[in-house]
């Protein structure tokens, strides 16, 4: 099937076979090139919808060029004007491509059919650009305030999700068939485990101070056996027991905590070494969470979106259940830090290609009315 020009021939082995949206592309524009009012019945797609920026270009001509008498289909004239106008954004764009196209249209009259499917990569690629973007924004160290600027992006990643979800009302119960990644190790890992000694040490010298910090889970913590120490100091605190670092010792091995092999004497050192307040070093482990939950989050949203099996429905419930995580640490956040930062306000719910559906109709008016 003829694709867009032709790259250099010493180059072809280097080039990837375009993928299957790129043929739903080529249709759509061909069966608006065989029948321009057909563009009538696109209601969710724009030049930003396409992959490359020949459609893109070519697109955004067909929207702009007048049709020809709704009682022709295109004509010579028509076409030129499209042409002409498609190359004042892209010189590549040739008349043998527009003939091309038209060639390989299976039927025009699929045409809200290939532009759902155009539709639905541009939701995975706007996605995967959103999760993308959350992910960086977490090992981003020149942000001088992470915690809400990664929260920032966790919002505007919603917003798309919410807006696709709009476009492709999810159904229950299906969910992404791909594995989720492992977690990442975060690249502080050896200051995380210091200040979480410094909290289980302080902790222990001050067990009062430990209900201040009832937003602390022991899930916070990078390894299993200060997240088990921790579950000790608020077990004792819980119980109004002694609490010293004999005591947490002696509760640990209750536990099981010492059954890996860990020394006991190593145990007793980091408990007798305190240093500042507990909610201090409390907030940096939850800092810390929230970074790295963020971090796996849009991590296993990139993989939902990388599996091009993963419908946009889907990706849609993949994605909600995996923000949810961001949203129950936030409200931790926000309760350790006495803040309530205002998120951004959610989309109007947009309409998608191809004719309305019942529930949707009504949106869709609106939507027109508007204009």
């Amino acid at each position: 099937m003829p694709s867009s020009p032709e790259p250099d021939e010493n180059d072809l082995d280097t080039i990837p076979p375009p993928q299957p949206v790129f043929h739903a592309e080529q249709a759509l524009l061909g069966a608006l090139l065989l029948d321009p009012h057909r563009l009538g019945d696109m209601t969710g797609i724009s030049a930003d919808s396409f992959s490359t920026a020949t459609h893109a270009a070519l697109f955004a001509a067909i929207s702009t060029v007048p049709p020809p008498d709704p009682a022709e289909h295109a004509n010579t004239t028509w076409l030129n004007k499209v042409l002409a106008k498609g190359r004042e954004q892209n010189r590549g764009l040739t008349v043998s491509y527009l003939h091309d196209l038209i060639q390989v249209c299976p039927w025009s009259r699929h045409a809200p059919a290939y532009a759902r499917m155009v539709e639905a990569e541009h939701a995975r690629r706007r996605m995967r650009a959103a999760a993308e973007q959350l992910v960086q924004s977490v090992h981003d160290v020149s942000f001088p305030h992470p915690v809400q600027t990664v929260l920032d992006e966790a919002d505007a990643l919603a917003m798309v999700v919410d807006d696709i979800a709009a476009r492709f009302p999810p159904r229950s119960g299906v969910l992404p068939r791909t594995a989720a990644p492992p977690p990442a190790i975060a690249p502080d890992h050896t200051e995380a485990v210091e200040e979480e000694q410094l909290l289980l040490a302080t902790a222990t010298a001050h067990p009062a101070d430990i209900e201040s910090v009832q937003w602390l889970l022991p899930d916070d913590f990078t390894l299993p056996l200060h997240a088990g120490l921790w579950q000790c100091l608020t077990t004792l605190a819980r119980r109004r027991e002694p609490a010293d670092p004999v005591t947490v010792l002696w509760e640990a091995q209750q536990r099981g905590l010492l059954d890996d092999g860990s020394d006991p004497g190593e145990v007793l050192r980091l408990l007798t070494e305190p240093v500042g307040s507990v909610e201090h070093w409390g907030q940096r482990a939850l800092q810390r969470s929230l970074l790295a939950t963020a971090d796996n989050t849009g991590r296993r949203i990139e993989a939902y979106v990388r599996d091009l099996a993963n419908t946009p429905f889907q990706l849609v419930v993949g994605a909600r259940r995996s923000l949810a995580d961001i949203s129950a640490i936030r409200t931790r956040w926000q309760r350790a830090t006495g803040t309530v930062p205002p998120q951004r306000p959610r989309p109007a719910p947009t309409t998608r290609a191809g004719p309305p559906t019942t529930t949707a109709a009504p949106a869709a008016r609106a939507v027109r009315a508007t204009r």
